[in-house]
């Protein structure tokens, strides 16, 4: 299994270090930035790694406005569910006012900061685990929740808390959450992350509706801060195929005060800091078999890398999968001046800000979308860009030859860049269709004031021309407009 982010500011003043984000959060108790979430394993098209709540066979999007006003309460946080079908779609949107979702919404929850999906109960329906990182839980502030939405033939209609086990201990509980079987007997697992701590809690062999997650272990990240920054992001998959998901963990490294991403390997018993492998930087990670020899490759983005003396141009590593784990010394680079790639390597273009890999040419190879929100462009500073990197025709890894470049202004895309839209605040594949080919889904978080929108990029056959499509848009969703919802920072993966 696995499952993805960052908010951007809805100024050209964004803060870009999550170091600067997770240490504001925990010592003002509310600025809580976006998580950079989970990237799934992802084989796009209509595939089991793609979530269906409702089990009607066709894959489900949820993507979040953990800024939105919510009955009047400021960034109480909602999420959107845009039910596929093959005649179209429908949707709904949730938050904690909503019938059968538990908690009440109230300022400053940020529900949505993150979320994952997976079985949780085994009833054939997938489920979504939503963060809530700043929820109050009685007189612990900020202290943070997180709840899992049930799957049904009517799609998500009800609700669990997961209570924080260790109350008080830590803020910002449900900041990053991910999930994965990590122990290897067929049950989705919840890894449970907090703003403010090195650790992350594991619940595994399934969850009952009633009474919970049958076990709960703790995992102690190495490097990782306990200072303050804690753990950013989960992501999960199997990288060392043996069954079992391994825990992809990003945070505040103690030691060089910059970037901490880790490995670490499932178990029987859960993910284990004990033969953890760290991964080059970055803090956007998603994982699929890329090569096709049955492990699951990393992909890591460091949107900060410098490339050409350009600070911030970015650049995205692929790293083979083995039997023992990740290859570090086998990753392939790529940024805006490989080969194939349109546009440049510039300072500030963040390229690899968020990526996600899925099937979008229908070929039955991963394919890789990454982005660069900070990209500008003629009448837009900041307007942000979007790449789709293709899986080579024989299978065996990702190539910049005979990429394909998005914007705002691409033939097939709604609207026009403008600045500040940071069109690829997030991305997405999914196959909401079932035609087979995985549409991209763009987020654009500062669309708008920072309202936010959701783009659908729908890409033909031959892998180059677009299909035009109808943005999501906060009125579209029936999204609150005041403050900034910032709706596309961060979809379900």
């Amino acid at each position: 299994m696995a499952k993805h982010k960052r908010t951007p500011a809805p100024s050209p003043t964004r803060v870009r270090l999550a170091t600067a984000t997770a240490t504001a959060a925990a010592l003002t108790g509310g600025l809580f930035a976006v998580s950079a979430g989970s990237a799934s394993a992802d084989t796009s098209g209509v595939s089991a790694s793609d979530a269906d709540f409702n089990g009607d066979g066709y894959a489900d999007l949820a993507v979040s406005a953990s800024h939105a006003y919510v009955s009047g309460h400021a960034n109480a946080g909602q999420i959107a569910v845009v039910y596929g079908g093959a005649t179209g779609t429908h949707k709904v949107l949730l938050s904690q006012n909503s019938a059968g979702v538990p908690g009440t919404a109230e300022s400053g929850d940020y529900f949505g900061a993150d979320s994952a999906y997976g079985d949780f109960d085994g009833d054939g329906y997938d489920d979504l685990l939503v963060g809530a990182p700043g929820e109050d839980v009685g007189s612990d502030t900020d202290g943070g929740t997180a709840a899992i939405l049930w799957g049904s033939a009517n799609g998500l209609t009800s609700g669990t808390t997961v209570a924080d086990p260790r109350p008080s201990a830590h803020d910002g509980f449900g900041g990053p959450v991910e999930a994965g079987d990590f122990d290897g007997d067929g049950k989705d697992d919840l890894a449970i992350g907090a703003n403010n701590k090195d650790t992350v809690d594991i619940f595994r062999g399934g969850v009952s509706r009633t009474t919970g997650p049958a076990t709960r272990s703790v995992v102690t990240v190495p490097v990782i801060s306990d200072t303050g920054a804690g753990v950013w992001n989960l992501h999960s998959g199997d990288a060392n195929g043996d069954g079992k998901d391994d825990l992809i963990v990003n945070g505040y490294s103690k030691d060089d005060g910059y970037n901490a991403n880790y490995w670490l390997p499932g178990t029987s018993s859960g993910p284990s800091a004990s033969g953890a492998v760290r991964l080059p930087e970055g803090i956007i990670t998603d994982l699929g078999d890329t090569n096709s020899d049955g492990y699951d490759d990393i992909v890591v983005g460091d949107s900060w890398a410098t490339v050409g003396g350009d600070t911030n141009s970015g650049a995205v590593s692929v790293i083979k999968g083995s039997a023992s784990g990740p290859v570090t010394s086998s990753a392939t680079k790529f940024t805006q001046d490989s080969s194939g790639v349109a546009g440049s390597a510039e300072k500030n273009d963040y390229f690899g800000q968020e990526l996600d890999l899925g099937d979008v040419n229908g070929d039955g190879h991963l394919d890789l979308v990454v982005s660069a929100d900070g990209e500008n462009l003629t009448n837009g500073t900041d307007a942000g860009a979007v790449w789709v990197l293709y899986g080579k025709a024989d299978g065996t890894g990702i190539t910049g030859t005979g990429s394909l470049y998005v914007d705002q202004n691409t033939p097939g895309v709604p609207n026009s860049n403008e600045n500040y839209d940071y069109f690829g605040s997030d991305v997405h594949i999914d196959d909401l269709n079932g035609d087979g080919r995985g549409e991209v889904y763009v987020g654009a978080a500062g669309e708008n004031g920072s309202n936010g929108a959701v783009y659908p990029v729908y890409v033909n056959a031959d892998g180059k021309t677009l299909t035009p499509s109808s943005a999501l848009y906060t009125s579209t969703l029936g999204i609150s407009a005041s403050g900034t919802p910032r709706l596309g920072a961060n979809f379900t993966d």
